[in-house]
């Protein structure tokens, strides 16, 4: 039975597994910020109710203004949208009938993005072996004959995040072949904001990337990203989008949420410390873990136990994990777990305990 493509939204999980949904569910499958949004946002909500009757600014005002200011770039660099998955449509356009590369295991729009477009696609598969580094030789064989390669920065769903040196020389090998790099950087938020390539954009007209406010402000349910790129690649992502592509309420959020350092610091330091503790745990039961270093992790189980059996299991017991089914190289052995609050990990954590007793 296919899963669903996606983690959040666990109901659907026990709908195609046939399963009576528990009293109580808690979904690890997906990966947001457990202390919801910032309290600016919260403050500024009932207010909100006045861009019900008013059409939006097309541009995406004020939070492109937001943005513009956040990274230091000029407003002709930047497009907003419905969140990165209408992004990545838009900018998959761009790539229609040529040759793309996605690295994986990745994230599951890359292509079916792509595919939409009639975009080739070839697929470099990190090794497991390799603790799931970028193959770079591979990666630069591709580029001669592609015309775009997606890389996910931090990636998702390892939560590794690539040295510089390594996507540098990929840009630079880019410039030297004609291909595109696209750099999704929708978790580089929980990382470190001197880790992102925004800087790069200026020199370098072939670098576009993508960045989302929905995990570190927990706004998944308003969508809303936007894309960084030379003022050309800009101008014919515009040209694609339909008009007002943003709500303004949306726009209003997203400019709250960016100057708020301090919520983001606090959720950088509770993702690590649940992270390192999780991590130390699994490994003491004989896990194998990927070297996250944003709000999740993927694991697998030691020899001997049956990875089908724990997600099952979980699930009757109200956790769902992220099965990795649909991650290519992964193949349904690993699980991706997102960082939630301390109570929710202690639950996470005393189920697992029980399971690994037991298997």
């Amino acid at each position: 039975m296919q899963l669903p493509e996606h983690g959040a939204n666990p109901h659907h999980v026990y709908e195609r597994l046939g399963i009576d949904l528990p009293a109580r569910v808690l979904d690890f499958s997906e990966n947001v910020n457990p202390a919801g949004p910032p309290q600016a946002v919260r403050v500024m909500w009932p207010n909100l109710l006045a861009e019900i009757g008013a059409y939006p600014d097309p541009a995406g005002e004020p939070f492109i203004s937001a943005v513009a200011d956040f990274h230091n770039v000029s407003k002709s660099q930047l497009f907003v949208g419905n969140g990165a998955a209408e992004l990545l449509a838009l900018i998959a356009e761009r790539y229609r009938g040529k040759r793309a590369i996605v690295v994986h295991p990745t994230f599951s729009e890359y292509e079916a993005t792509l595919h939409a477009k009639n975009v080739d696609v070839i697929r470099v598969v990190a090794s497991e072996t390799d603790g799931f580094k970028l193959p770079l030789n591979e990666i630069k064989q591709a580029m001669v004959s592609a015309a775009v390669l997606y890389v996910c920065t931090p990636n998702n769903p390892t939560g590794m995040m690539p040295e510089r040196r390594e996507l540098t020389d990929l840009i630079r090998y880019g410039a030297d072949v004609g291909c595109d790099i696209v750099l999704d950087e929708a978790f580089i938020d929980f990382v470190d904001e001197k880790l992102s390539l925004i800087s790069a954009i200026k020199e370098n007209p072939h670098v576009i990337i993508v960045r989302s406010m929905t995990k570190m402000y927990a706004i998944p349910g308003i969508r809303l990203g936007y894309v960084v790129a030379n003022e050309t690649v800009i101008e014919g992502i515009k040209e694609l989008a339909p008009h007002w592509n943003v709500n303004g309420m949306a726009a209003r959020i997203g400019a709250v949420c960016l100057p708020e350092e301090s919520f983001r610091q606090q959720a950088i330091q509770h993702s690590n410390r649940q992270r390192e503790q999780l991590t130390s745990f699994l490994k003491s039961h004989n896990c194998t873990v990927t070297d996250s270093v944003t709000n999740f992790l993927t694991f697998k189980v030691g020899q001997g136990r049956d990875a089908n059996k724990l997600y099952l299991d979980l699930v009757e017991r109200g956790i769902v994990l992220r099965h990795s089914e649909n991650f290519r190289g992964m193949d349904g052995r690993w699980f991706r777990i997102g960082m939630k609050n301390e109570a929710d990990m202690a639950v996470l954590t005393e189920e697992l305990e029980r399971w690994f007793a037991e298997n």
